[in-house]
Parts: C-alpha cells; structure tokens; sequence
C-alpha cells in the first residue's frame, strides 16, 4: 500500500523530480531532439511528404512505398549545445557534454510491390545539462549541524545540478502500397532510456527504463503535389534507479530519506507532423510542414521508494501543447548531387509559471543545409549541418520561493537565459 511521504522525504527528492521535469538539452519544444534522418537536418525536419529521398522514412515510413528498392541507412547525429545565464550570480555556463551523440539508423526491406518491412533507430528525446555549485542563489539557507557532525552546515535547498537523459526509439514498420498513389504504415516505437542521472544539490537518482507506443502514417501523390502525415502516441517509460542523499548528515539530521531503490514513470508526449510537398521540376521542390507535440502529456513528476512504498515526491509541470512550422527545399544541382535547406520555427511547450534553469525553453529558430551524393553501384552518403537559435528569456518572476517545496516558477530563477546549439549529422546508405 502506497504511503504518504513525510516532509523530510519531499524535501529530499525535490531536486529529483525538477531534474527530470525540467530537460536541458532540448534541440526543439521540450525535450524533445526531432532530428532523426541526416536528410531531415538539411531541411529542418520538413520531410514527413517527401516520396524520393530514402531520409524521409524515419519520418514517415510510408515513404517506403514509393522506392522500387531496399536500403539501409548508418548514421550518427552530432549535437553541441551551449546554455547561459546572467542573474544575480554572474554569468554563468552550464557544463554539459561538448558534443552529444545519437544513433541514425534506418533500414528498408522490400518484400514484393505492395509491402516493405522498415526498422529504425533514433533518438527523439534527449537532454544533458550541469550547472555549477553556486550558479543560483541559496535558496533556503542552511541548517546548523550540531556536533559531533564533521559538517558544520546541511543545505536546505534544492539547487540543480546535472540531468542526464539518453532515449533511444527502436521503430519497427510495415508499409503497404495501396495503389500508384497511396501508401500507409503502422509501427511500434520502442523507447529505451538507456541513461537517466538526475542530480541536485541535496540527493541524486540514476537508473534506466523502457516502454512502449505505437506509430501511425500515409503518404498520398498526385502528380507534383504530395501529401504526408505520421503520428506517433504517446508512451510512458517506467525509470527504475538508486536514490542517495549526497550528504549523510541529511539523513541523520531526518532531512532526506535514506538511500534505496527508487522508481518514476516518465511520460512522454504524442507527436504529429502533417506535410505538404509540391515539385516544381524534377529538379526543385518545396515542402511545408506542421507539426505538433502533446506536451500536455508532461504534466506531472512521481517518484516512490520501491523498499518503503512512500511518495517521495510529486512534482507538477503543467505543460502546453506546442507547434512547429517547417520549411524546406530540394534541388538537384547534379544528377548525382542533392543539395537541402530548411527553416524551422519552433514554440515552447513550457508556460512561465514552471519555468526551470534545467531547461531555459523558450521559442527557436533552426537553420538547416545538407548535402547527398550518389557514389554508385547502390552508395551514398549523406551530410547536414544546423544551427538552433533559442529566442532569449529574460525571466522575472512574482512569485516568491518560500523555501522547501518546487522551486520551479519562482523569483529564484530569475535572470536572462541564452541558448543555442550546433548539429552534424552524417550516414552512409546502400541501396539493394
């Protein structure tokens, strides 16, 4: 039977649950890293009603239909984020990884000349952000040790340190040719948290998890017009780890929870991506895209013991709904060479009053260009570059923090957030 947590053990895992309600490493809304294909990074992610390029089927596996033969795809996608902050502090960095690494994995297998077998993966999810001791204001003071206590001061506060988040999607598809216009697709989206390090200043959390959803698409031509959509559902991954105070004195002092094994349930939210392409020639064509993320999925953080059965905690993050609007072109400048571009705009799904430093979110702009070159008997590679623009965030909040409970949404945060980040992708592909 569940059990009520005790203050002690809210204020303990405070840090925690901020830690994974708040990503820092987000590349889009959220958390959430859209960049699943090399070719989608030259085009901003505008792909989703691409029916020629062999990139358009992480983002749309109904793609598929429209190739006369199989491919696999290895790749590996590059990213290089860089977080600030101006507040009361200073100017401070957050100290995360100098480049991040995911897997760009797609394979197509053609079985006969209404069906294809599809397997991919990718990371849609992801973050990584340390911010050093000292970067935000004491919070809530300090609680005197007594003797004989070695520490001569306990922190009360949940100051946010690093928070670490590795999702890998394995995506398993059929598509199935309808006829010479239409193609549809159905799938299922694995998602292995391979690594989740969620650490604050008064207690750390590290573990892993798996869970399950499913995804959905078409993919109609007709004549220079396409049209494309790919919904994947909503999952939760169920995060199992070790709980540990960072200080014994928390302990005896009754302020935090001894360590044992703890577990959370990660929600993650739906995505849909509606795409309109029209080729110009057979050499130049447009594609724009909308996509949306169903961050009112995101909307609260639970972590229990598994030992005591206790809520340690629970965190409320109350997130929205968000857009995103994609452009993006093709041109074939040589039979053998493609050249992409693509702009992105993308809205924040985290509304003000849950504003955290573990994600200065705010609106961005993605720059994308990228190159594909047909090297023959079945060869290609792919290559593609991005720049991510984070609109900067002057946070002032009228809410105080009283200490104790989420410090997310309050004056505690305050200061003026930048952000921006830099992507390389590359893959090999050999047609078959």
């Amino acid at each position: 039977m569940r059990k009520t947590p005790s203050l002690a053990v809210r204020t303990g895992l405070i840090g925690l649950s901020v830690a994974l309600g708040s990503p820092g490493t987000a590349i889009a809304s959220g958390f959430a890293l859209p960049e699943i294909s090399t070719a989608g990074i030259g085009t901003a992610n505008a792909m989703v009603a691409n029916p020629v390029d062999p990139g358009a089927f992480a983002y749309n596996p109904a793609a598929m239909g429209f190739h006369g033969k199989s491919s696999l795809a290895l790749g590996t996608l590059f990213v290089a984020p860089s977080f600030e902050v101006d507040n009361a502090a200073g100017t401070q960095e957050s100290e995360g990884a100098d480049w991040l690494v995911a897997p760009l994995i797609q394979g197509a297998l053609r079985l006969n000349e209404r069906w294809w077998i599809g397997f991919g993966a990718n990371a849609p999810f992801g973050l990584e952000t340390r911010w050093g001791a000292g970067t935000f204001r004491p919070l809530a003071g300090e609680l005197p040790a007594p003797p004989p206590l070695p520490e001569p001061t306990i922190p009360l506060s949940p100051q946010p340190l690093q928070s670490k988040l590795e999702i890998t999607d394995l995506v398993p598809t059929a598509t199935f040719r309808v006829n010479e216009a239409l193609s549809v697709s159905a799938g299922l989206d694995y998602y292995w948290a391979k690594s989740a390090v969620l650490n604050s200043s008064l207690a750390a959390l590290e573990g892993d998890g798996t869970g399950w959803g499913y995804n959905l698409g078409f993919l109609l031509q007709q004549g220079p017009f396409s049209l494309g959509a790919n919904y994947h559902s909503a999952a939760t991954i169920e995060v199992s780890g070790d709980y540990r105070p960072r200080s014994r004195n928390l302990v005896i002092l009754e302020r935090l929870a001894p360590a044992e094994n703890a577990e959370l349930d990660l929600n993650l939210p739906w995505r849909l991506q509606l795409g309109l392409r029209y080729a110009f020639t057979e050499r130049l064509a447009i594609e724009a895209d909308w996509t949306r993320t169903g961050w009112s999925e995101f909307d609260e953080i639970q972590v229990w013991g598994k030992r005591s059965g206790a809520l340690l905690q629970e965190d409320l993050n109350d997130w929205s709904d968000a857009n995103a609007y994609r452009f993006g072109v093709t041109y074939q400048w040589r039979p053998e060479t493609v050249l992409r571009f693509g702009y992105s705009f993308d809205e924040t799904g985290q509304p003000e009053r849950f504003f955290s430093p573990r994600v200065p979110d705010n609106d961005r702009h993605l720059f994308g260009i990228g190159i594909g070159q047909d090297l023959g008997n079945g060869w290609a590679v792919d290559a593609g570059y991005m720049y991510v623009r984070f609109e900067d965030r002057d946070y002032r909040s009228a809410t105080p923090y009283t200490g104790g409970g989420n410090i997310n949404g309050t004056d505690a945060l305050d200061g003026r957030y930048e952000a921006s980040a830099h992507l390389v992708g590359v893959d090999v592909r050999k047609s078959f």
